[in-house]
């Protein structure tokens, strides 16, 4: 009883020292946004990158469902925390209609979104049968692997063609946010860059440390109880972040994303005017 309450005591220290962290010192570029699901519980999880190639922690939120209303809750934090929603960023997500709506709403055109590319694949290939799905993925994968947005927008759009007669679901799904699945693509980065920040396997791998100091709760009682697992969990795991993997090409990021700002604030004058 006595370990029991000294832990529940530790990690509502470590989920109050995330929740309070000042952003305003970080110059992020970048923003990803995932949620993982732990029981009947969801937990949004949200990481910056900052122009350095630095990886941090932003904040969590918990929530039955990835719904719009908990995206919201959780970026209005992290502004209110110090996030400039005022500058161009990159934001990485996965394919939810709800999150991409609150990034939207929220960010407005200073939000260069791009779908995880890894989402897009398991949702396209999920709605077909078993026998279709490695050469479907492998397909798009290689549309992928072109580096060239023209081109592989055009082979995703034949493969989607070809699904669509006898897997219209698939097709659909393909076609759904697909010019977003290649935003990253367009910015010219180096190749390992682009397929760092082409998806949120980020945090997919930074959640994996969760499950790993969770994985004997057999029933997590409370949404509370899951984010204070969480936060000593995703704290544990910063501790051992490195710059991310192509850092050295994140100054051609920063570039693009001040020229985008320097274009939108130039439309927004001459509007004005």
């Amino acid at each position: 009883s006595a370990v029991s309450e000294r832990f529940v005591y530790g990690t509502e220290r470590k989920l109050a020292e995330l929740m309070s962290r000042d952003l305003s010192g970080l110059a992020l570029v970048a923003l990803m946004i995932d949620g993982v699901r732990f029981g009947e519980h969801l937990v949004l999880a949200a990481v910056g990158v900052d122009e350095r190639g630095e990886k941090h922690v932003l904040g969590l939120r918990e929530g039955a469902t990835e719904n719009a209303g908990a995206v919201r809750a959780l970026l209005a934090d992290v502004i209110e925390r110090g996030l400039n929603p005022n500058r161009s960023l990159l934001v990485v997500i996965d394919g939810a209609k709800a999150l991409h709506k609150a990034v939207v709403e929220v960010f407005g055109d200073r939000a260069l979104v791009q779908r995880c590319r890894e989402h897009k694949k398991r949702n396209v290939t999920e709605a077909l049968p078993e026998r279709l799905r490695p050469s479907v993925r492998s397909a798009m994968s290689q549309a992928y692997a072109t580096r060239d947005p023209k081109r592989a927008r055009r082979l995703l759009e034949n493969l989607a063609r070809r699904l669509e007669h006898q897997h219209p679901g698939a097709a659909a799904s393909l076609r759904e946010g697909l010019d977003e699945t290649l935003s990253v693509m367009r910015l010219g980065l180096p190749e390992n860059l682009e397929r760092i920040l082409s998806s949120t396997n980020l945090i997919e791998n930074l959640f994996s440390r969760v499950r790993e100091i969770g994985r004997r709760v057999r029933r997590w009682q409370s949404g509370t109880m899951v984010l204070r697992w969480t936060a000593a969990g995703v704290l544990e795991a910063e501790r051992g972040f490195r710059k991310l993997v192509g850092h050295r090409g994140m100054p051609i990021l920063v570039a693009a994303l001040r020229a985008r700002d320097s274009q939108l604030d130039g439309d927004r004058k001459g509007v004005v005017d």
